[in-house]
């Protein structure tokens, strides 16, 4: 399966090194945050490098909710923990919790499936910024900090009508935005499309700090420092 470089397993427990948590950020889901760049002093793994572990892991439930818990390293050892089989989480060998999941209904395990969507999803998570995040800022004349910008994945939820499915794509349905002071938080609606036919529904929150008056030239500038930095990881892969 595509994951098996993005990740190393050993008695039963997974870790991520930095340049492969990178690399997915990059050429899997087209993420240049610079807080998934190897040399980032707060460098962490993106949250859909993790979800992708555990759908390739423990299957495709026709309901599943994804809580984030706390920011994970390079090198850090996981495993599932079992509360019942419908309700799980990703921890570490001290038992602190990363991601919490639950979920309902029938599980599909067919590699090629779990594949087609993963690779779906987090490639549309992946345009959060600037696609979808900018418009939603301006309408809200607030933005994230230029400097240190930080967007932590929250929660995503899955709801899916079927799974007797093979290439689903996947689609926004709507987006919005709430602000509360210097916090706020951005909700994705989404659907899984096949034959053009909405066999699936999601949602993925994410929440937003250090927020500030919006200002068209520092967004200009951020959204060009992003597509420099895309531009630039192409050109290495390409050496």
């Amino acid at each position: 399966m595509f994951l098996e470089s993005y990740y190393s397993e050993q008695n039963g427990e997974f870790t991520f090194t930095r340049e492969q948590a990178s690399h997915f950020a990059k050429k899997i889901a087209g993420d240049f945050n610079p807080i998934h760049d190897e040399d980032n002093k707060r460098f962490c793994v993106p949250g859909d490098l993790l979800f992708s572990v555990v759908l390739a892991k423990a299957g495709l439930s026709h309901k599943m909710r994804f809580e984030f818990a706390g920011m994970i390293s390079d090198g850090v050892a996981l495993k599932g923990a079992h509360r019942t089989f419908d309700d799980f989480s990703v921890v570490d060998n001290n038992a602190k919790e990363y991601l919490h999941i639950t979920r309902e209904g029938e599980i599909n395990t067919d590699p090629a499936l779990i594949e087609q969507v993963t690779k779906s999803y987090v490639q549309f998570s992946g345009m959060n910024f600037p696609h979808i995040m900018v418009p939603l800022m301006k309408s809200k004349d607030i933005m994230i900090n230029p400097t240190r910008p930080l967007v932590i994945y929250e929660s995503m939820e899955l709801d899916f009508s079927r799974l007797d499915i093979t290439a689903p794509t996947v689609e926004l349905m709507d987006s919005e935005i709430d602000v509360q002071g210097k916090r706020g938080s951005v909700t994705l609606k989404f659907c899984f499309k096949e034959n053009d036919e909405i066999v699936g529904t999601g949602k993925k929150r994410m929440v937003m700090s250090g927020l500030k008056p919006y200002c068209q030239d520092d967004i200009d500038d951020l959204v060009s420092r992003f597509n420099q930095r895309k531009a630039d990881f192409s050109s290495l892969l390409a050496a």
